[in-house]
């Protein structure tokens, strides 16, 4: 149905939709490990089901038509492949890639006429742009012939994200996307780029994303702030013991030689780096002796040091997860994402969901007004051709 859509739209705009192709690049849910993957530590998402789709044709010129189902009112934007300037909307993100590969030594031979549709919440902190970026490059690939893997596209993402839109991401939200595996989450050490599939597969029990509906712009937000002051606490850490990245650390390693980082804010972020990863590491080491309520426990830990050490969480996100932890049969919550917004996720046994919904809409409309948005997800693959 979405594939029909799409072509739909293509003929519309573009006069006919022979020869087109439609692609999917899915978004993610990271069930813990938060801010490591830029200090060099390990995380836990998964891809989803829901994502961004793009139909795409080359044309037999150098003009490059871009057009979003999701912002109608905007129009086909046009540009070139000759020139890549930002231009402060949508297409920073496509075209951002494109720019990525041509400095690897990609160029495209032609211009291209692209219809995307996304049905990932904007703003939600579930991966939009990520998942934007990693489809984009999906597409170059097949029609364009590059020579790169899934794991590159990932990389490439990464790099325009970071150079061409300002954003200092890590990797984990493109490689959840280019490397996702249904029913797996993957364990990734974003330090080396090693990582292991682990089924997650739970028995009775749902994981159930929760949207604030707080909409966060990571690029105007405080999260380059929390990565320079990572890379600060690293630098003064790096005087006193022998490290690559925050990741390497152990928490005793850290309490050990904390005091050698000046500023008590750097401090409380270095600490949730360290923290954090350990606890990831604990969180799939659980999963993998079916303790599922240790992972939850984890879940809720890690959002205490994102709300407490990290300072990345918000009021309404506090909220969701404050009402989800007194709901019988939620086993662990957190905020997912970047933060300042965006979504929670949880894990829910079947016979609360009901109940979960219920317990946690109600307390968000008394404390903030309106209702949150709640969604059952699936665990869904990498990138494909429909």
């Amino acid at each position: 149905m979405m594939k029909d859509k799409l072509l739909q739209k293509f003929a519309e705009l573009f006069g006919d939709s022979e020869g087109v192709k439609v692609y999917f690049a899915p978004g993610r849910v990271n069930m813990i490990g938060e801010h490591t993957d830029y200090n060099g530590g390990h995380v836990f998402p998964c891809a989803l089901t829901i994502g961004t789709y793009g139909a795409a044709r080359k044309r037999n010129d150098n003009e490059l038509h871009l057009y979003s189902m999701n912002f109608e009112r905007m129009g086909v934007i046009n540009s070139t492949i000759d020139e890549f300037k930002q231009m402060d909307n949508w297409t920073d993100y496509p075209r951002g890639v494109m720019w990525a590969f041509e400095g690897r030594g990609m160029k495209m031979t032609s211009g291209m006429d692209l219809v995307l549709y996304g049905n990932i919440p904007n703003g939600s902190g579930l991966s939009s742009s990520a998942s934007l970026e990693v489809l984009t490059g999906f597409i170059l690939r097949d029609l364009y012939g590059f020579d790169v893997t899934n794991t590159d596209l990932a990389l490439i993402g990464q790099y325009s994200e970071n150079n061409f839109n300002g954003m200092n991401c890590g990797i984990m939200d493109q490689f959840a996307s280019a490397m996702g595996k249904k029913d797996n989450a993957i364990f990734l050490n974003t330090a080396d780029l090693s990582f292991e599939y682990a089924p997650l597969v739970l028995e009775g029990a749902k994981i159930v994303v929760t949207n604030s509906k707080v909409k966060h712009k990571l690029v105007d937000s405080a999260y380059n702030n929390r990565r320079s002051e990572c890379e600060k606490a690293l630098a003064e850490l790096q005087t006193v013991v022998d490290i690559k990245g925050l990741g390497d650390l152990s928490e005793e390693q850290f309490e050990e030689h904390k005091a050698v980082i000046a500023d008590d804010v750097r401090r409380l972020r270095a600490k949730h780096a360290v923290y954090e990863n350990q606890r990831t590491i604990r969180a799939v080491e659980a999963l993998k002796n079916n303790d599922v309520e240790l992972f939850g426990k984890l879940m809720n830990a890690s959002h205490v040091s994102l709300r407490d050490d990290y300072e990345v969480s918000c009021s309404e996100i506090d909220v969701l997860v404050d009402a989800a932890w007194k709901v019988d049969g939620v086993i662990g919550s957190r905020i997912t994402g970047g933060g300042f917004g965006g979504c929670t996720v949880s894990i829910v046994k079947d016979e609360a969901i009901d109940s979960f919904k219920e317990q946690v809409g109600k307390a968000y409309v008394e404390k903030v007004g309106y209702e949150p948005d709640f969604y059952i997800v699936e665990i869904g693959c990498g990138p494909y051709v429909l």
